[in-house]
């Protein structure tokens, strides 16, 4: 028995952010478990998986503690892939890194982990927990991924750990090498939660069929193509191609998309056109609040991952309003602020002006 007597099972991905959370906490005293999880991927992708694993059970040897699988392929590709894929279809677009923290890593991880004994689960993400039941930014500005886990369950917060919240990416490096962790120099994932490194356009394309359409101005004049709009975000500048002849090469922004029409409308200015002013009023759904948001009150948001701090008005539960001229993407995550703490995210419906 250690000296606190806490089962902690750390999800290990093999990756250096993971590892240095399963070795911190095992310098605590806590009785560590490492579990890795398997997900779906589908058949075209390169496997990258077994890999994963094999870096995982050798982060768990070195540091002489339990190692546990746990395969939620299933959960994944109703949870996450399908439902992901269903919201482009309808021109939406959603973030699966969320649905991912809430289905997989606090979901079946926590309901495995549970069932094996556990008092707590950990991960490698950048991001705080205090009190038991406040969710804070990160201390590395840079790395904060509160973003992405709005979606918890305020109850769980008291049994989640973020060891490595409170440092700064360079110091994780250094103390996994002090530690003699062969991931002290390993290069970070990047990609769609467990696919990795893959474009969402090119994955899309196996379960979307391509419907080509016209670009068109503000003024609603034709000045490109496209290969379908559900392919496509608000506020993206990339991917479809502008025929136009011009002088000019100030990039070209979508600010609206036409379902029906197959449609997109772009301009050179990122603004958001369904707005009056400098103000829009956003209908929430599946909101998840931390702490209770008082109605009329100053708060501050993103609708992107290290998107710009927007302010932003409480109507009610259900309902906001945001200063900004960005074109906002339906369907996304909209996480609100009261300085560091997150009070709450949602996804964002529909626009009601």
């Amino acid at each position: 028995m250690n000296k606190n007597g806490k089962k902690i099972f750390v999800g290990i991905s093999g990756g250096v952010d993971s590892s240095v959370a399963a070795f911190l906490l095992k310098e605590q005293g806590y009785d560590v478990h490492g579990i890795f999880v398997k997900t779906w991927a589908p058949d075209w992708v390169p496997c990258t998986w077994v890999d994963e694993k094999r870096d995982a059970m050798r982060i768990c040897a070195v540091l002489d503690i339990p190692f546990h699988f746990l395969d939620a392929e299933q959960e994944y590709k109703q949870g996450v892939a399908d439902y992901m894929i269903s919201e482009y279809k309808v021109g939406r677009t959603p973030n699966p890194d969320v649905l991912c923290n809430k289905i997989i890593k606090f979901g079946a991880m926590w309901d495995y982990a549970r069932t094996h004994g556990a008092d707590g689960i950990a991960t490698g993400h950048y991001a705080r927990v205090t009190d038991g039941d406040t969710l804070l930014k990160a201390a590395d500005p840079a790395k904060d991924q509160s973003y992405f886990l709005w979606m918890i369950a305020k109850e769980l917060l008291s049994v989640i750990q973020f060891p490595i919240g409170h440092l700064q990416k360079k110091d994780v490096r250094v103390i996994a090498e002090k530690a003699g962790l062969f991931t002290a120099t390993k290069k970070d994932s990047q990609g769609i939660c467990f696919l990795g490194d893959i474009d969402m356009k090119d994955f899309l394309r196996h379960y979307i069929d391509e419907k080509p359409g016209i670009v068109v101005n503000e003024k609603g004049e034709t000045v490109g193509e496209h290969d379908g709009v559900w392919f496509y975000t608000m506020g993206e500048r990339h991917g479809f191609r502008i025929t136009e002849k011009s002088t000019e090469r100030t990039p070209y922004y979508i600010i609206a998309k036409d379902i029906e029409k197959n449609i997109l409308t772009v301009s050179q200015s990122p603004k958001n056109t369904e707005a009056h002013g400098d103000v829009v009023t956003i209908a929430l759904r599946d909101t998840n609040w931390f702490i209770e948001a008082e109605a009329g009150r100053q708060y501050t948001a993103q609708i992107r991952y290290h998107g710009s701090l927007l302010p932003l008005q409480v109507v009610d539960t259900a309902t906001v309003r945001l200063e900004t001229t960005e074109a906002i993407p339906l369907g996304q995550s909209i996480v609100m602020y009261k300085g560091e703490k997150v009070i709450g995210g949602a996804v964002i419906d529909f626009l009601i002006n």
